[in-house]
């Protein structure tokens, strides 16, 4: 009995608030984290870094230009 209690709990939908959807806390922190001495680096982890900071940056420009074009519509 106890085990499906949890599991109803568990199952149930989170609503996610205004603040903790525009919460830009943790892309901050990725970009501008220092360095970790203990962090293994090599050539295709620090590409890999350089795409996905390029991604979430054109991603960021685009949502710009989409929320632009829509309040000039209005």
């Amino acid at each position: 009995m106890s085990e499906e209690k949890n599991n109803t709990e568990e199952n149930k939908k989170v609503k996610l608030t205004a603040k903790e959807a525009f919460d830009f806390g943790p892309v901050w922190g990725y970009f501008f984290r220092k360095k970790d001495a203990d962090r293994p680096s090599n050539f295709n982890l620090k590409a890999m870094h350089t795409v996905n900071k390029i991604s979430i940056v054109m991603f960021l420009i685009a949502m710009a230009v989409i929320i632009g074009r829509f309040i000039s519509r209005m």
